[in-house]
């Protein structure tokens, strides 16, 4: 995902902890935060993949007059037969071959060169990370594909590197 602007805001940093439900007063008390190692308010650990709120071209998130791939019948990024459904995943951005199940997420990795604070301004940049391949019983081929995301503050200095590594079957599996 790439981010030209992404604000950091205490609001945001207590919404986020709230939402995940992290009561932790180091993301929404300034008095405890500020007697903290930390010396401030900081974002929870995985906040920064709210910076998708700021990307208009973020394939997950809804667009206006297009169908959410994910409010179907089926789970998301999966076909069905009927070409409303396929239709759909391509305007989703979703790549499909052959007789793949969908594409899942498979590992996240973060790496902080610093904590994330209110008032930092983010950009981030994606770049593409490793792929491999490995044989599943059950599952047939699985192909996966790396991401690598660094965020950086408004004096361009390195804050998080997010790692995310994605899979795609090449069967579906039954249950």
């Amino acid at each position: 995902m790439a981010i030209d602007r992404f604000p950091v805001e205490g609001s945001h940093i207590l919404m986020f902890a709230r939402s995940i439900g992290d009561s932790n007063p180091i993301y929404q008390d300034e008095n405890y935060a500020q007697s903290s190692e930390c010396g401030s308010i900081i974002a929870p650990p995985t906040f920064v993949q709210s910076s998708a709120q700021f990307d208009p071209n973020y394939f997950l998130r809804p667009k206006d007059g297009q169908k959410w791939f994910g409010s179907g019948g089926t789970a998301s990024g999966t076909s069905n037969t009927s070409d409303e459904a396929k239709e759909t995943d391509s305007k989703a951005g979703e790549k499909k071959s052959g007789g793949s199940a969908g594409g899942l997420h498979a590992e996240q990795h973060y790496t902080y060169h610093r904590h994330l604070k209110p008032g930092d301004i983010l950009s981030a940049v994606n770049t593409p990370g490793d792929s491999w391949e490995k044989e599943s019983k059950r599952a047939g081929v699985l192909k996966f594909n790396e991401s690598i995301t660094e965020y950086r503050d408004q004096n361009g200095e390195l804050v998080i590197t997010a790692r995310s590594v994605g899979v795609v079957t090449e069967k579906v599996i039954e249950k």
